[in-house]
């Protein structure tokens, strides 16, 4: 089977990971002490995927769950599933990171570590073919960004050929949980771009509009904002976990998303989103679910896919349907917004299809994105890091635990990059050779001088 070892890091990372194993566990039929208890034979098939068999009908995800402080652990332990997980894969520290990403990647972080990566090779030393690892953390708090990254990078260097996937939750536009939250994201997205093969972007203010405007909850909690979340995770690992007319791993994903390697960060969405009051009054077909995945409404990162152009997209639909119904509604929503995806890519969509629907729903869709669009939550970090970090602003907190402001300059161009490089293939047109450009050269350098001339006679 190919394996997946999941971790998750931080107060976030251990909230939206615990909400996840709580849905998985219960689509696959895994009651919260670990017994199966489902009713069909399709939610064992590919159950090895997250889950080990300890005994016969007895299942123990392959999670990892890591903290530098008790307090998040006790909490997961004290949840509905706290039983479930194996106890030695709880991993804390004593002293917090206290929102310091250096303390996180450098001083507290790098002492625990080496437990995790321990705990880790374990895991991957039960596994028959290991596909890959999955990371679930937060990339403004201290834990998750600083010590998720350091993570990533231990086990790059130890499972180079293995895929790594994030599921990294950012800073959001208006709503913010801490003053340095630009310096963390900003660190932790140039480790990012170096070491992950997949990232998907999370936003707690995109959840809560979806939450306010779409679901119609008027006080949505962070329980709310996690169940999202988990609707979206689950459905972008259903192909892997259940066997469909269509299928998709970590891999296929990554090398059918990713057109160049920097460029890995995508946007989720789901389908369908309805108030809880009408639901029963409304039907959903493939038709209805293509077009609500499509709207920027629906993504969970703050991003209007509109002010950009699609490089690649990715949708994984559950539930009976007929595969002739999905290739035409995908056909049509290409061609009627054939200017928001890129030209030069000439098939940019690609789908997975699974026969069994999520918990409640006759059928659904998860949309995964890659939009240069993403570049406007990356000048969103920048233009805060630099407000800072002009004035130097709460530097001596990072200095102080061994950091040198070369890191912060470094790690700031780094993103900068990024941008323009989002920005060069958004602009990018489909006929532009390289021999076009210099044959124009001349030509176009002969229109600017009798511009110039113009403009002089004018003046």
């Amino acid at each position: 089977m190919r394996e997946i070892v999941h971790l998750q890091a931080g107060q976030c990372g251990n909230q939206i990971g615990s909400k996840f194993w709580e849905v998985t566990s219960d689509e696959h039929g895994i009651t919260p002490t670990g017994d199966y208890e489902g009713v069909h034979d399709i939610q064992l098939e590919r159950i090895n995927v997250y889950y080990n068999e300890i005994a016969y009908g007895k299942y123990v995800p392959r999670a990892i769950l890591i903290d530098l402080e008790p307090g998040t652990m006790d909490a997961v332990r004290t949840g509905p599933f706290g039983q479930l997980f194996k106890p030695d894969n709880f991993i804390f520290g004593q002293s917090g990171a206290g929102n310091n990403w250096a303390k996180g990647h450098y001083t507290e972080g790098a002492e625990l570590v080496d437990n995790v990566v321990d705990v880790t090779r374990k895991e991957v030393e039960g596994c028959d073919c290991l596909q890959g690892f999955q990371l679930t953390h937060s990339l403004g708090g201290g834990t998750g960004s600083g010590m998720g990254t350091l993570l990533i990078s231990k086990i790059r260097e130890e499972y180079p050929d293995r895929i790594m996937s994030t599921f990294s939750v950012v800073p959001s536009p208006k709503v913010s949980d801490t003053v340095v939250e630009p310096y963390n994201a900003t660190l932790s997205i140039h480790q990012l771009v170096e070491n992950t093969d997949a990232t998907y972007f999370i936003d707690n203010e995109a959840l809560y509009d979806i939450c306010t405007n779409t679901l119609q909850l008027h006080t949505p909690t962070y329980g709310d904002l996690n169940h999202l979340v988990s609707l979206a995770m689950s459905g972008i690992t259903t192909c892997l976990r259940f066997p469909g007319q269509l299928n998709a791993d970590l891999r296929k994903l990554a090398v059918n998303m990713v057109p160049f390697p920097r460029l890995h960060f995508f946007m989720p969405g789901f389908a369908p989103l309805t108030a809880r009051g009408s639901q029963k009054y409304s039907t959903h077909t493939v038709q209805e679910l293509t077009e609500q995945i499509f709207q920027p409404k629906n993504m969970m990162a703050a991003c209007n896919p509109h002010k950009g152009r699609y490089l690649t997209v990715a949708v994984v639909f559950r539930g009976r349907m007929s595969m002739k119904d999905v290739d035409e509604q995908l056909f049509k929503v290409q061609n009627k917004n054939s200017s928001y995806f890129v030209e030069w890519i000439p098939n940019n969509v690609k789908t997975a299809v699974c026969d069994i629907s999520p918990r409640g729903m006759k059928m659904a869709a998860t949309f995964i994105g890659n939009s240069t669009a993403i570049q406007e939550l990356f000048n969103r970090i920048s233009e805060q890091f630099t407000a800072m970090f002009k004035r130097k602003a709460f530097l001596h907190w990072y200095t102080g635990e061994g950091m040198d402001e070369m890191e912060f300059t470094e790690a700031e161009s780094n993103m900068n990059d990024l941008v323009s490089e989002y920005q060069q293939y958004q602009e990018a047109k489909a006929d532009e050779g390289l021999e076009y450009d210099n044959d124009n050269e001349e030509e176009d350098n002969e229109y600017e001088r009798n511009d110039d001339y113009e403009d002089e006679e004018e003046a």
